[in-house]
């Protein structure tokens, strides 16, 4: 089979990136091992640049439509599907916002929600151009979505699958647990049509067929789940003590999964005929582990990157709680990154007057060296208890992240994003924005993992 890929929500590429083995910027000359046939990138926010579309044109080139027109930066939701030239493996990490840790789980509206909404476009995608193949990253608060019916989105999702002929395999996976420079959980969904030469031996290996009862099948499925399948072989599990391949059959109409249906998904599973199955899984990895420290620079740093010593620090530097229920600190105090990364209690009132105590816990000031970074968010450089703040290995003074730094963190080449093609002309793409596009990045290193596992598959099919 080609290994023919469609991108959607692409960014600045990391699908492709991961895909390809692009290493280094220089590495986008060599032949791809997957063409990407078509991409789409539209940021509705950016109103007057849009700075990941071109970013991935001036690294990639552009792509064209069945009819030569230009389409891949347009709002996905304008696209004719069928003009989108034939694929073989859809990819992409649909925007998450709806579902993501950013906002809190009680105000989270998920596929009824303005990001969440995009789901219907791949889809869409999915019945107009029939992919054999489908590999999705999201945030993993998808699997639990939305706060007022846990698990129905994901569910939906499912029964989108279930409706157009694939079976789905899904994971979370923590980078850092297999050795990767981050501490960043996202699920990844892999689908698959029925009709593959993969899904027929899936089946057949587990022995799976209509007559086996609801236990067989549950051990079947685990057996896919722990050791035969794609997550598996590319992501080592066991499953978590005592656990127990929990079964649950969707309902035959989304419109009834909407209304009624609420169901605890576990990190691991698989759908397959409407029915789910799902358990707990751990990791299984025991190699070296990539850190923040490996990642760092170590050269000179441009001076703009390190905090001035009066924006450190309010008080004596080892105190990280502030108490402001009695009286409150200064405008001063509360523009230091010793407040805003420490633990608080204020003094809040409610909309009905009402006058209550918010608090929150203390996060480490200076970020360690010898740990992968923690979760990169799209806020990253601003004044945020997010940000990560390090000790510059040359002057061992305080500092924030460079842009190589947060392309290195998601396992992108150094300078990836300093210079994007608009309007025919190169120019180098804001810091702030080199530090988005990364906060709404993958893992490329997961993708180059998956890989091995998807050429292996794509080989086996005629």
């Amino acid at each position: 089979m080609k290994k023919t890929v469609c991108e959607l929500f692409a960014g600045v590429g990391g699908f492709r990136c991961g895909l390809n083995s692009i290493n280094h910027i220089e590495d986008v000359h060599k032949p791809e091992k997957w063409e990407t046939v078509w991409f789409n990138q539209w940021e509705p926010a950016d109103k007057k640049i849009q700075w990941a579309h071109g970013c991935y044109v001036h690294r990639f080139g552009p792509c064209k439509g069945k009819d030569e027109q230009e389409m891949t930066n347009t709002d996905i939701n304008a696209v004719d599907k069928k003009k989108v030239p034939d694929h073989n493996l859809l990819v992409g990490g649909f925007p998450c916002q709806d579902y993501s840790v950013a906002s809190s789980l009680a105000t989270s509206k998920g596929l009824e929600g303005k990001k969440g909404v995009l789901w219907w476009d791949i889809r869409d995608m999915l019945e107009a151009k029939e992919a054999p193949f489908v590999l999705l990253e999201n945030v993993d608060r998808l699997i639990k979505s939305p706060a007022s019916q846990r698990g129905r989105d994901f569910a939906i999702i499912l029964a989108c699958f279930r409706d157009l002929g694939y079976t789905v395999e899904w994971r979370v996976i923590n980078a850092a647990e297999y050795g990767f420079q981050q501490r960043r959980r996202r699920i990844f969904i892999f689908a698959y049509k029925d009709r593959t030469a993969y899904a027929l031996r899936v089946a057949k290996l587990v022995k799976y067929d209509s007559l086996c009862d609801v236990e067989s099948r549950g051990e079947s499925m685990e057996t896919v789940i722990l050791t035969e399948g794609f997550f598996a072989k590319s992501f080592p599990v066991d499953k978590c003590d005592e656990a127990k391949v929990r079964i649950k059959k969707l309902p035959d109409e989304i419109g009834e999964l909407s209304s009624t249906f609420s169901f605890s998904f576990e990190n691991s599973g698989v759908m397959k005929d409407g029915i789910i199955y799902t358990v707990k899984t751990k990791p299984i990895y025991d190699g070296e582990q990539k850190t923040l420290g490996d990642i760092m620079e170590e050269g000179d740093v441009d001076k703009s990157y390190f905090i001035p010593e009066k924006r450190l620090y309010y008080s004596k530097d080892h105190e990280n709680h502030s108490d402001e229920t009695k009286e409150p600190l200064s405008d001063e105090a509360h523009k230091t990154w010793q407040y805003v990364k420490g633990a608080k209690k204020l003094t809040r009132r409610a909309k009905n007057g009402h006058e209550y105590v918010f608090s929150e816990g203390p996060i480490a000031m200076i970020d360690e060296y010898d740990k992968p970074a923690r979760t990169m968010l799209t806020s990253e450089g601003s004044f945020s208890r997010t940000t990560h703040i390090v000790i510059d290995k040359k002057t061992k003074e305080i500092r924030l992240l460079t842009p190589i730094e947060v392309e290195r963190i998601q396992g992108f080449p150094d300078d990836w994003t300093k210079e994007c093609l608009i309007d025919g002309e190169i120019i180098e793409m804001p810091v702030n924005k080199r530090r988005f596009m990364m906060g709404n990045a993958l893992v490329v290193n997961l993708v180059n993992q998956m890989e091995k596992q998807l050429s292996e598959i794509f080989d086996a099919e005629e």
